[in-house]
């Protein structure tokens, strides 16, 4: 029910009832609802009024004591509030949980890694140095040897642990390995009849995983990608790419058709995927030294890397779907790459 602003006045009930001095000092306050309970003025009060518009339009005397030496002090209750009831209990607010930290975040001094397949694959590549091992007592006794090898620290602690260490919901296996990221290798130092795979701004690194297997399966020397929109080859990345980080080496870039351009220059042979190019990559010059060019699933080869390209081609898929994640794309074109080098020997 809303109360309309009360108004004051010297309750008559008081006069009339021949009250002496100190009577004469009580008070009551009239509005909507009624009369509301007297109080007995202070010593040092003093009954004022004050004209006070009312909300439809009209004036009235309003009058509230305060002592002579202070203003009265602000109400309590501010307009419109939410009275308590009674019996009712309020429950206390809750306090504002601590952010999580970004303990996934890797710094620029070492990069985390985790799964068995991935830890294991880091603790045998001597090209990876190696800083501390966290592991539950399970997963050390399946990796003794591989460990045993490297001598490098390690903590057993419990999966719990492990967790904090890793995203949310990562699958960890009781194992995460704090490394040194591995140096990237530079175009200069491709094989002369190598085969690489290149990467147009592909960032999702589950994707970038996938090709990274994929890559190591198929004996790939290189995969050539821009230092900027790429994914970082550590953490969700690594464990996509299940070991194969560890066998293929990295090329990184600030500018892609420059680096496509010095790829020609050291004669390798540039093939862009297209799945609106005119050609099948059966039909296309497979030769050493090879060069896969990848763009991203949502918009494709960019306008200057397809310039770049000696080739384009698509894969030829007889189904209704005529398109492929860019990683299954690039499982069955290092598939007919590697079919055509084997009949060109």
């Amino acid at each position: 029910m809303r109360i309309k602003r009360a108004t004051g006045q010297i309750c008559s009930a008081a006069r009339l009832q021949g009250a002496d001095e100190t009577e004469r000092r009580l008070f009551c306050v009239r509005d909507a609802v009624g009369v509301l309970p007297l109080r007995r003025l202070g010593p040092q009060e003093t009954f004022v009024t004050r004209k006070t518009p009312h909300r439809g339009g009209a004036h009235g005397q309003a009058a509230r004591p305060f002592k002579s030496s202070q203003r009265p002090p602000p109400e309590s209750v501010t307009r419109g509030a939410r009275p308590e009831r009674k019996g009712e209990e309020r429950t206390p607010a809750k306090p504002d949980r601590a952010r999580r930290p970004a303990r996934h975040e890797s710094s620029a001094d070492f990069v985390r890694i985790w799964g068995f397949h991935s830890v294991e694959a880091a603790l045998r590549a001597p090209r990876r140095e190696l800083i501390r091992l966290y592991a539950t007592a399970a997963a050390a006794e399946r990796l003794a040897d591989a460990i045993a090898a490297r001598g490098v620290e390690m903590r057993i602690v419990a999966a719990e642990d492990i967790a904090q260490r890793a995203p949310r919901d990562s699958v960890h296996q009781g194992l995460l390995l704090e490394a040194r990221p591995l140096a990237p290798i530079d175009i200069s130092e491709l094989p002369a009849r190598g085969l690489v795979v290149v990467l147009d701004q592909i960032t999702d690194p589950h994707n970038v995983g996938a090709i990274l297997r994929t890559s190591a399966a198929f004996a790939v020397d290189a995969l050539v990608t821009t230092e900027r929109h790429t994914p970082e080859f550590a953490g969700a990345l690594a464990k996509s790419a299940s070991g194969g980080l560890e066998h293929v080496p990295i090329c990184t870039v600030t500018n892609l058709a420059r680096a496509m351009g010095e790829l020609g220059d050291l004669g390798y042979w540039r093939v862009g995927l297209d799945s609106e190019a005119p050609l099948t990559l059966q039909a296309t010059r497979l030769e050493r030294p090879l060069a896969l060019v990848l763009g991203a699933e949502d918009r494709g080869l960019r306008r200057l890397t397809r310039e770049h390209c000696d080739a384009l081609a698509r894969l030829e898929l007889p189904g209704a779907i005529k398109s492929l994640n860019v990683s299954n794309a690039c499982a069955i074109a290092l598939s007919i790459a590697a079919g055509a080098a084997g009949a060109s020997s």
